[in-house]
This record gives structure tokens, sequence and C-alpha cells, in this order.
């Protein structure tokens, strides 16, 4: 999709918003190497559109943050590093690489003269995005994760879109493999109390539940058929 022209100036005010006193060209610089990154061609749901999804997703739940330019810029750098290739022969994580991308998120937003305080903050709000399990009190994490996870939670139809989309990005991976680790991933999630961890985002809940259950029954159908094969 065409790369939104709001999206730098968005960029920007996060990062001044969180202390970035470096010129404005070199603020403006480090999120067009973001967007390069985002719009790899290799992307299939990891992609531009997903991270305007996050953040629009992060505009809705702002309220419940108590730094949200910081959990805007967490966004932005939580997929900064993409490997599915690399790290798909199991498929336990999405191309986002979380480890990868904070030290990534680390060392740009040092270079752009945010806090230490700010940047360590950001580093470990995605580094949390690994289990999606927010703890304590700590509502940036909280809106993070549930922003990120509001994916499942979309009619029906984008849903499915959203499910082909995974799998093209792991094209590479057998059927069998792929389906049953697809499964695992779903059925931990759906072992939780709750899906989503802030306030206004449990109306979502719901829709998120369907979704999955739905998928889970196909996931298991699809299964069958392959080890029938």
């Amino acid at each position: 999709m065409p790369v939104p022209q709001w999206l730098v100036p968005a960029f920007q005010r996060s990062a001044v918003a969180a202390g970035a006193s470096v010129e404005p060209v070199l603020i403006a610089g480090a999120a067009d190497h973001l967007i390069e990154r985002w719009t790899a061609p290799d992307r299939r749901f990891h992609s531009i559109s997903h991270l305007i999804d996050l953040l629009q997703r992060v505009d809705e739940l702002q309220q419940e943050a108590a730094r949200p330019h910081l959990v805007r810029l967490a966004a932005w750098y939580h997929g900064a590093i993409f490997d599915a290739a690399e790290r798909a022969a199991s498929v336990r994580h999405p191309g986002e690489n979380e480890a990868a991308s904070a030290e990534y998120a680390r060392e740009e937003l040092t270079r752009l003269r945010v806090p230490e305080k700010a940047v360590e903050t950001v580093v470990a709000l995605v580094q949390g995005l690994e289990r999606h399990s927010p703890v304590g009190s700590d509502s940036d994490a909280a809106v993070l994760s549930d922003a990120d996870l509001a994916i499942l939670a979309t009619e029906p139809q984008r849903y499915r879109t959203y499910i082909r989309q995974v799998r093209d990005e792991y094209a590479h991976v057998g059927d069998l493999e792929y389906l049953e680790t697809r499964q695992r991933i779903l059925e931990r999630l759906m072992a939780r109390d709750h899906i989503y961890v802030s306030p206004l985002a449990r109306g979502w809940e719901r829709q998120a539940r369907e979704n999955v259950t739905a998928e889970l029954t196909r996931l298991k159908r699809d299964i069958a058929a392959v080890q029938a094969a």
C-alpha cells in the first residue's frame, strides 16, 4: 500500500515527545529507514499496513497508556528486524525478531539523543511483545500488546486475509509443521483468562475468541487431512 504522508511526521512527534534533540532532518531520516524496513518485499502481514494498523490501535487505547509517545515508538521499532526465513524452521515466533528489534531501537534512539530512561522503556516494551504477557500495572505494555493482537478481533473476512498473509510469510515451511505450530500458539492464547489486558480493549475479546475458535477448527481439519495424505 502507499505510505501515507502523515507517517513520518507522526514518528517525528513521538521522537520529540520522547526527548529526541537532534535536527528534525535526522529524525525524519530515521523514520524513512524504518519505513524502508516495513515495506520490504518479503513481508506479507508484518508490513507497512500492520504498522499503520498498530499505530491506529494505539491511538484508540492511548488514554490507557502512561507514556503513549513511547508506546508509539515501540510500535515503530517492534518489527524493524524481520527474519521469517531464518527463524521459521520452528515457526514459534512471527517474523518480527523482538530481541534484535529492541537492540536496533536502542541504537537508533540513542543516536537521536533520546534520554536513556526513555530509550530503555522503549526497548523493554519491544522485548515484551515476544510473549504478549504484560505483567503487573504496566499499562504501556498492556496497550502495546493489545494493539498488536487487535488483528484477532477484526471482522471474519479481514481475519481470513490475515491468516493467508501470515501463511505466505512462511511459504517455505512444510504444511504439517506450520499447522501444528500455529495450533499451539492459538491454543495458548485461548487458554488465557483474557486475550486483552487494557480495559478499553476488553470489548474486542468476544470477536477475537470467535475468530480464533473458527481458525482452530480449520487447523484441526487441515492437520487431519495432511496426516491422512
